[in-house]
Order: C-alpha cells, then sequence, then structure tokens
C-alpha cells in the first residue's frame, strides 16, 4: 500500500500555491518535502492529510484513523499537561483505556517527558514541545505518519531525538512524510522533493539528486563576478555549466538546489 499525490495543483486566493505535485511513500519510506517560505510545503502535506482540497489532481492517503498529522505549529494544548496532551490524542483516536495508559508511559519515556508529564504545555520548552507534539501525532501507531517542519526552531539535541523517533516509526513500517528547511536533514529520507513556488524543481533519492548536478562547481576565496556565485560558509562557490579551470567541488543537497534554483531563475528569464 502507498499513499502520495498525483498531479496535485492548489489555487487559493487565486493564486497557484501549488502546481502539478507528485509523490509517493510506501510503508517504511521518509519523504522530505523541502523548500522556503511560500514554496508549498504546507499546502503539500495539507492536501496529503486531507485537510485542504486540490484544485486538480488524485490524493492517496490513509484513512483519518490511521493518519497522524503533526502541524506546524506543534498541535500541543498550552492548558493541558504533558501527559493530557497525549490522553486527548488518544481518545480523540479512541484509544481504549488500558491501550492508552500503556502508549502514554511508552511515548514519555522514550521521548524523555515522564519528568515533565505533569507540566503544562505552555511551560514545556520548544525542543519538549516538538517531540509531545510528535508523540501525539503517533500515539495510535499511524500506517501514515504527516509532520510539518518537526524539527524547526529546536535545539540540535533535541532534532536529533525527533530523528531518532521519525526513524523508529519508519522502521515499525510506517510511511512518513515531512517538510523541513534542513537540507541535512533531508539527506537521510529516502527520497526528497523540493519546492519553488508551488513547482517541484527537483525530486528522487538524496544521492540521485546529487549525481544529477549538471556542470562543475568550483571553489573561490573571494566573491566572484557572475550569477552563478553563492556563499558557503567562510568561502565561495561557483557553478560552471560547461565546466571550467580550478578546484572541483563534490556537491551535495544544499549545492544541488542552490544550482537547481539559479537554473529556474536562468529559465524564467528566457521566457
Amino acid at each position: 500500500m502507498t499513499w502520495g499525490l498525483t498531479g496535485v495543483s492548489v489555487t487559493r486566493g487565486g493564486r497557484l500555491v501549488l502546481d502539478g505535485a507528485t509523490l509517493d511513500v510506501a510503508p517504511g519510506g521518509i519523504v522530505a518535502v523541502v523548500g522556503g517560505d511560500g514554496s508549498g510545503k504546507s499546502s503539500l502535506l495539507a492536501v496529503l492529510a486531507g485537510l485542504l482540497a486540490p484544485t486538480a489532481g488524485q490524493v492517496g492517503t490513509a484513512t483519518r484513523s490511521r493518519l497522524g498529522f503533526l502541524p506546524a505549529s506543534s498541535g500541543v494544548y498550552p492548558d493541558l499537561t504533558a501527559a493530557e496532551n497525549l490522553r486527548f490524542a488518544a481518545t480523540v483516536h479512541r484509544m481504549g483505556s488500558a491501550a492508552a495508559d500503556e502508549r502514554i508511559r511508552a511515548l514519555l519515556a522514550i521521548t524523555g517527558l515522564t519528568a515533565a508529564a505533569g507540566r503544562l504545555g505552555a511551560r514545556l520548552s520548544g525542543g519538549m514541545r516538538q517531540k509531545l507534539g510528535v508523540a501525539m501525532a503517533l500515539v495510535h501507531q499511524p500506517d501514515l505518519l504527516i509532520l510539518d517542519e518537526p524539527t524547526t526552531g529546536v535545539d540540535p539535541v533535541s532534532r536529533a531525538d525527533l530523528w531518532w523517533l521519525i526513524a523508529r516509526e519508519a522502521a515499525r513500517c510506517a510511511a512518513v512524510v515531512l517538510s523541513t528547511t534542513y537540507l541535512d536533514e533531508a539527506e537521510r529520507a529516502g527520497e526528497v522533493v523540493v519546492l519553488d513556488h508551488g513547482r517541484t524543481v527537483l525530486q528522487g533519492a538524496p544521492a540521485g539528486i546529487v549525481a544529477a548536478v549538471p556542470g562543475q562547481i568550483r571553489a573561490a576565496d573571494s566573491r566572484p563576478s557572475g550569477p552563478y556565485a553563492w556563499r558557503r560558509g567562510r568561502s565561495w562557490r561557483v557553478w560552471h555549466p560547461a565546466g571550467g579551470d580550478g578546484e572541483v567541488i563534490r556537491p551535495d543537497l544544499q549545492d544541488a538546489v542552490v544550482v537547481a534554483a539559479l537554473r529556474e531563475a536562468e529559465e524564467a528569464g528566457d521566457e
């Protein structure tokens, strides 16, 4: 059983926010949707979760009882304790009392939130709220887990903990679709979908996307002239579509995304 989108477009307020998006995710798979603000990430996840109707295209998703969803806001209720938030999520999914008790105890332990079980959501740290939000989304062990930027704004340790939770669910054979602004995280996924203004500019396995970068990327100590340069750390990188002279850099996913954006801008300028 696979879930996903086929040629899905969404128009909101007369503006095309998603343009022909397609993705598939199978049990045990992780798909990362990458893009900046306004790229269409949240709209894509909302369509897959059944929260937003597409203007065109087809959607294949799990039934509501077998779907787990984490909104960008974490979904944690500030006036409920951590344990009460999990209890509420379990009740929504009609879990029996005994099963819910066991699952809540396990999730509090797995997320390191046992000591904070009685703390109000409003008094949890950002990382703790995100871990609690993910735990709420997976309390009923869903077949399809959809997470909207689960690690944005949290510390590196909490990010690692959250990815451990995500990998654990995939190992349980849940299908996972998540959005992220962190390209180093996206490299952990089996498939990456890169969006720009609603359009898919790159899609595939991270290694395949990197291997398909055209031309060459070369290093520069100072800012070079021309439209194909960008800064990485303390140095600069330059994309040479037809190759050239100088030190060649082996690209990573971030380089591939930058090159794709440069090519999109070039093609848009030619229209």
